[in-house]
C-alpha cells in the first residue's frame, strides 16, 4: 500500500491510500480516503490532537474490503476513550438508525427538527384528501408555507429509498392539495410537500422528486443541507447520541417520547424511573448538554 500527499503551502491537504479498496454498506466497493475520515472527525468538534493520533490507527488497520462500518468503529471508540460527548456527536448517523423500532421517534425528531427553524409543528395528523383520508406525519406552517412531510425511517445502514417511495407520497399530497385548493389560495398558503428520509434516496427517486416539486431531505441531501448540517445547526441531537445511555435505557426513554438531547435536562423524573443513580443521572444530562453545544471541544 502506497499513500499519495498533494502538499499546498506546506501543508498536507489530500491523503489517499492506494490500491486499497474498502467495502461500503451498500456492498459497493470504494477507494479508501483518509480525507473522509478526517472530515468526519472534525465535524464531531474533536481537537487537532485527537485526531492526530487516531489517523494512524485507522492507517494501520487497513486491508482490502475492510468494511467503513469497521473503520466507524474503531474511530468511535478510539474518540470515545478521549470524549464521551464528542463521539456523541460522531456517531450521529448511527444515532439516527437507532430511533426506533418503531418509526414514530423518527417523525417526532423531523417534526422538532422543523420546529427549531422557526415552524409551527404538529405529528401525526389526519388530514382530508378529495378522494380518501391520509395519515401526515409532521405538518408544519411558517408564515405563509404550508409543508406536510411523509418521515421513511430506516434501521440499517445501506438502504437506500427509491423511486417507489416518491411516487406514492406525491401521490398522496396531489390528493390533499385538490381538497385543499380552495383554503390554500384563501389563505394564500404555498403548499410545499416534503418526504424525509434517514438514509439516502436513489438517484431515480431524486430525479422524479425534482421534476414533481417534491422537497426531499435525507442525511446528506441536498448537498450542503441535509439531515446532518440541520442537526447540527439547529442542535437538535436525539438521545440515541448518548454514550452514557445503554441501548435499553435509550428505548425506555423513547417509548416515553423523550426524542432529543436537550429534553434529557428536564427528565430527570423518567430517568429516576429506570433506576439510575443520581450520580450518573447527573452525567447523562452533562453529555446531552454538552453533545448540543458545538462551542465544546
Amino acid at each position: 500500500m502506497t499513500a499519495v500527499i498533494i502538499w499546498a503551502s506546506d501543508k498536507a491537504v489530500s491523503m489517499i491510500e492506494i490500491g486499497i479498496l474498502i467495502q461500503k454498506a451498500s456492498g459497493d466497493r470504494v477507494p479508501f480516503l483518509m480525507d473522509k475520515v478526517r472530515l468526519s472527525l472534525e465535524r464531531s468538534g474533536a481537537p487537532e490532537p485527537s485526531i492526530a493520533a487516531i489517523l494512524p490507527v485507522i492507517k494501520e488497520m487497513l486491508r482490502p474490503g475492510i468494511t467503513t462500518r469497521e473503520i466507524y468503529k474503531k474511530a468511535y471508540q478510539l474518540l470515545k476513550a478521549d470524549s464521551k460527548h464528542l463521539a456523541g456527536r460522531y456517531k450521529l448517523k448511527d444515532a439516527l438508525l437507532e430511533l426506533g423500532p418503531s418509526g414514530f421517534p423518527f417523525e417526532k425528531f423531523i417534526g422538532e427538527l422543523f420546529r427549531r427553524q422557526g415552524y409551527t409543528v404538529e405529528v401525526g395528523t389526519t388530514v382530508a384528501g378529495a378522494c380518501v383520508t391520509h395519515e401526515v406525519d409532521v405538518r408544519g406552517q411558517k408564515g405563509h408555507e404550508l409543508i406536510m412531510a411523509e418521515c421513511k425511517y430506516h434501521n440499517k445502514r445501506g438502504v437506500n429509498t427509491d423511486v417507489k417511495i416518491p411516487l406514492y407520497v406525491h401521490a398522496r399530497f396531489q390528493d390533499i392539495a385538490a381538497k385543499m385548493a380552495d383554503e390554500l389560495e384563501r389563505r394564500e398558503l404555498h403548499f410545499q410537500p416534503w418526504l424525509v428520509t434517514n438514509t439516502r434516496f436513489s438517484d431515480d427517486a431524486m430525479q422524479y422528486a425534482n421534476c414533481a416539486n417534491l422537497q426531499l431531505l435525507a442525511w446528506d441531501y441536498p448537498h450542503g443541507r441535509g439531515l446532518r448540517e440541520i442537526i447540527m445547526e439547529t442542535q437538535t441531537h436525539p438521545i440515541t447520541c448518548i454514550g452514557t445511555l445503554n441501548s435499553n435505557e435509550k428505548k425506555k426513554l423513547l417509548e416515553a417520547n423523550i426524542v432529543l438531547c436537550r429534553e434529557i435536562a428536564d427528565a430527570t423524573y423518567e430517568l429516576q424511573k429506570l433506576k439510575i443513580p443520581a450520580a450518573r443521572i447527573q452525567k447523562i444530562q452533562n453529555e446531552a448538554e454538552k453533545i448540543c453545544n458545538q462551542s465544546t471541544h
